[in-house]
């Protein structure tokens, strides 16, 4: 039987003997990125409101954010550890900075695709802003809300891995450490793998979001498509 090299992408016999180990990282990775786009989503909800009621405030949001986002995370890095140290604030201060343009824009331009005779009507049947906001706008731009949120993620579940760097023991650094720092592919193409499968599982989690909150949608969908039958 011919031994698998260390330079072959999968070695199957060590897969089968660490992948118990996968666990923790997988584990670890996930919870940076809920955390990440839960403090995203926080933060930016209220700027978004913000910079849609005071219009020059929202350029200057973007200038900010497109900043942040053009940062390296290791730059970042470096200037947070002597005060964080090697914490996960650190880790997720960077990450949630970089989430912040993609979700500020397109929960500002969903916000601004409302109809306004939509809005002017509810204004009209007494809704309070408020109220408005709730029951009529949100609804209506929740699709290009959550487009936002779904690029986010994904975005986010690829950046995480950066983390690893400073030893977070997630997918980042089961690649480094077990891959790149002992010229050993396997754990490279495992950690590469699982995350974009990450990033594919938490995509089609949100669609299924999208769909449990928005289900007009889909009358709306069902409705065209006997009417094409027709």
């Amino acid at each position: 039987m011919i031994a698998v090299s260390r330079s072959a992408w999968i070695d199957w016999g060590w897969l089968r003997a660490n992948i118990g180990d996968l666990y923790g990282p997988v584990r670890e990775h996930v919870v940076l990125t809920v955390l990440t786009m839960a403090a995203g989503v926080a933060i930016a909800v209220p700027l978004a409101l913000a910079a849609r009621r005071f219009r020059p405030l929202y350029s200057a949001l973007l200038s900010v954010a497109g900043l942040l986002y053009a940062i390296p995370a290791l730059a970042l890095f470096a200037l947070l550890i002597p005060y964080t140290g090697l914490s996960r604030t650190t880790a997720l201060i960077p990450l949630v900075s970089y989430t912040l343009l993609i979700l500020l824009r397109n929960m500002v331009v969903g916000l601004d695709g409302v109809p306004p005779a939509v809005v002017e009507a509810a204004t009209a049947m007494g809704y309070s802003p408020a109220r408005r906001l709730w029951r009529v706008e949100l609804p209506l731009a929740l699709p290009t809300i959550l487009a936002g949120i779904r690029l986010a993620t994904v975005s986010t579940v690829a950046l995480v891995t950066v983390a690893g760097l400073i030893g977070f023991h997630n997918l980042g650094n089961y690649m480094i450490i077990d891959g790149f720092q002992r010229n050993f592919r396997t754990p490279i193409t495992v950690g590469a793998l699982t995350t974009v499968l990450l990033a594919v599982v938490a995509d089609r989690l949100l669609v299924g979001v999208g769909a449990v909150l928005s289900p007009w949608r889909r009358r709306t969908a069902r409705a065209t498509e006997t009417e094409r039958a027709r």
